[in-house]
């Protein structure tokens, strides 16, 4: 039996960051059927990995037993989507025997824990650290699928040895394919709906950085903090690393970090971390996001800081009184009694903005001054009291705003741009309002230009840049934004301008439909009703013989947006006698084709007759009696036979012979003179048709 020891579970992180995976693929809430989830990542190297995993405990129990049939289906090739998919079986996974896990166990501790939640006869961790309380509150069975999927995230090679993971290195980049992972239970037993992903080579993507690392540099500690939803699909856990130069950076953590717990702060789209370090010296600081293939992405920017022990004591503005014509305001602080021995006076401070750059309007006021009137207020004003401790450290009390009566709104922002990446990340930037009393800005999206917008900020935005997520494969086009500037007397501005984003494309258009067809004289005319997807840029019309392999493409239509339909499209290259089969394609402004496989077949029936023999001739010899007539044929391959009738002008004709058309040249000695002979050649076609008809006159 394979045990995991309890010191090597103790070296994992919280109980709450075993439960976060960013794919969603540990997804513990009860299901009527469960269902096998399936991720993919394309590699630069021609290869592309697979992840799967049940989202229930009794399906990962089960499918450790029987297993999980991969299939492979290439769809498309060059872009043209095959018309039957072309199958490989991958084979059957499961996990790998007991005995195959005996060394690795000894050095992996993320395999220790696998094989004890596939293989141990039971699953007990009681005691363990701060997860006692947790666990002990958890079936066992719940407790392998998540330790069991928990480590599988975290490391790929374990993965594919528990048979939850595979790397297709037979793959073309011309190609794409659906890849679906089947259970192997009996129906019977258990149902277990199958899973699948769409991917091919050419949809390789960079990692992304992470975005908007921040930190507090405090006493003899910093608390990191990042965006991780933006990524949430790409990267599952981190690595944090520390430099003191700038350029050589070390990692902090041995195992990747992550956490659902956002320890009772609001915006929990953001992960915190917290180091210890020295104060009065600089650190830098950087982060690495990892994925469930364990990848390492590219690090974020770096940030810097540094922390300082401070007066443990802080003033607080507790009153403010505007007097003299709003001209003049009087502030009372508070301090503490016991940090007077410990400063030497306090200083007042003003700035134009909350978070602007201070100046000191007034100094020395000694340690047991609580009251001050400055005079010559600005429009806005901001305050501050720094408290100057005699060993060098100072505290300085949160700003307080003092600002006249003020009921006039900010302008409205100007500038706003933005785009959106493949992967649905947004990222908003405007003009920075010039206002002195700013307080922020509130970002509004609309999924309709016309629709009511939704708020997205919780409160005003501080910043000019701003990042949102959003979901690209659905079928809306388009994304729209605007904002609106707030003072510090929550006055509002107008509505900015709105901004209108165009998403990344990747579903293709509606396909057209050909309603009606007629042929006359050799012609074809093709009546279709077009596509109704709004980003449609044009039309074509693809035509092959019929039982042929290869679509050509006969024309390209731009999208006529005044009617729904073209009418009687006229397809003058044809040949009678043959049966063409016809397809119309609509194409957006992406370049995506409509996946559209209903073609119509139409016969084109012969109107004249084919010209098989031309330059036909005679040759007079009346010194030896005898009319030598001489011809050619136009295309021998396609003439079974040339049929020669004769008769003398004015009377019946009758058949001559039959020649095959190797033969162009015959001698015809039955004749009499003072007679007109007619003679006529009609070729016969190898399908059965006759040609036209050549005549001659010959006096003899």
């Amino acid at each position: 039996m394979l045990v995991v020891e309890r010191n090597m579970m103790y070296r994992f992180v919280m109980f709450f960051a075993i439960v976060f995976t960013t794919q969603g693929l540990l997804s513990q809430n009860a299901k009527k059927v469960a269902e096998i989830r399936v991720l993919s990542r394309v590699q630069q190297n021609n290869k592309i990995l697979l992840r799967w995993a049940p989202d229930t405990p009794i399906a990962f129990r089960k499918l450790n037993k029987y297993g999980y049939k991969v299939k492979r289906y290439t769809i498309s090739i060059s872009g043209q989507t095959l018309s039957k998919p072309v199958e490989k079986d991958l084979g059957v996974f499961r996990p790998a025997a007991a005995e195959k896990w005996m060394d690795i166990v000894q050095k992996n501790n993320n395999a220790a824990v696998m094989a004890q939640a596939i293989f141990g006869d039971n699953f007990d961790v009681q005691g363990v650290g701060t997860l006692q309380g947790i666990i002990n509150m958890s079936q066992e069975q719940e407790q392998r699928f998540t330790w069991g999927l928990y480590v599988a995230d975290q490391d790929y090679e374990v993965a594919k040895l528990a048979g939850l993971g595979f790397v297709d290195y037979e793959v073309k980049y011309s190609e794409k394919y659906v890849y679906k992972v089947y259970s192997m239970v009996p129906e019977n037993e258990m149902k277990i709906k199958d899973g699948g992903v769409f991917t091919g080579l050419q949809d390789y993507q960079e990692l992304p950085k992470p975005l908007d690392l921040g930190a507090i540099f405090d006493d003899g500690k910093v608390m990191l903090n990042w965006n991780y939803a933006i990524h949430s699909k790409e990267y599952n856990s981190y690595f944090i690393e520390r430099s003191e130069d700038g350029s050589s950076f070390t990692r902090l953590n041995k195992l990747p970090y992550t956490t659902l717990n956002s320890g009772g702060r609001v915006d929990t789209k953001r992960i915190f971390y917290t180091d210890s370090i020295s104060n009065n010296k600089t650190y830098y600081y950087r982060v690495k996001g990892r994925t469930p293939f364990g990848e390492i992405g590219p690090a974020s920017e770096a940030i810097s800081g540094k922390g300082l022990k401070v007066l443990a004591y802080v003033p607080k503005i507790s009153s403010k009184k505007i007097i003299n014509e709003n001209k003049s305001v009087i502030l009372k602080w508070d301090f503490m009694d016991e940090g007077v021995e410990l400063i030497k006076g306090f200083e007042l401070n003003k700035s134009n903005k909350a978070n602007g750059i201070y100046k000191t309007v007034v100094k020395n006021i000694s340690p047991n001054t609580r009251k001050i009137q400055y005079d010559g207020l600005d429009p806005s004003n901001y305050f501050t009291i720094t408290a100057l401790g005699k060993n060098g450290s100072n505290r300085i009390s949160y700003p307080v705003l003092v600002q006249p009566i003020d009921s006039v709104p900010p302008v409205k922002p100007i500038g706003l741009e933005g785009k959106v990446d493949s992967l649905g990340v947004v990222t908003l930037k405007w003009t920075p309002n010039t206002e002195s009393d700013m307080l922020g800005y509130r970002v509004f999206r609309g999924n309709f230009k016309e629709e009511e917008y939704s708020q997205l900020t919780v409160n005003p935005h501080k910043a000019t840049t701003f990042y949102d997520s959003i979901p690209v494969k659905n079928l809306n086009e388009k994304i729209y934004y605007k904002v609106v500037a707030v003072d510090q007397r929550f006055n509002m501005s107008d509505y900015s301008e709105i901004l209108t984003l165009k998403k990344p494309d990747f579903i293709p258009p509606e396909p057209p439909s050909i309603t009606s067809f007629k042929v006359k004289k050799e012609k074809v005319y093709l009546t279709w009703a077009n596509s109704q997807s709004d980003d449609v840029a044009k039309h074509e019309v693809y035509r092959r013989v019929r039982d042929s392999i290869q679509w050509n493409l006969i024309t390209s239509l731009p999208k006529d947006s005044l009617n729904i339909e073209y009418t009687d499209w006229q397809d003058a290259n044809v040949e009678g006698g043959t049966n063409y089969e016809y397809l119309i394609k609509a194409v957006d402004d992406d370049n995506l084709s409509s996946i559209n496989t209903k073609s119509i077949t139409i016969e084109v029936p012969r109107t004249e007759l084919l010209k098989g023999i031309k330059n036909f001739n005679t040759y007079v010899d009346k010194t030896n009696a005898f009319i030598e007539l001489f011809w050619k044929v136009v295309q021998e391959d396609a003439i079974a036979e040339v049929m020669i009738y004769k008769g003398v002008k004015e009377g019946k004709l009758s058949l001559l012979r039959n020649v095959p058309p190797a033969i162009r040249r015959i001698v015809d000695e039955d004749i009499k003179p003072n007679n007109v002979y007619i003679y006529i050649l009609r070729p016969v076609f190898v399908d059965g048709s006759l040609g036209q008809i050549m005549r001659l006159e010959v006096k003899y």
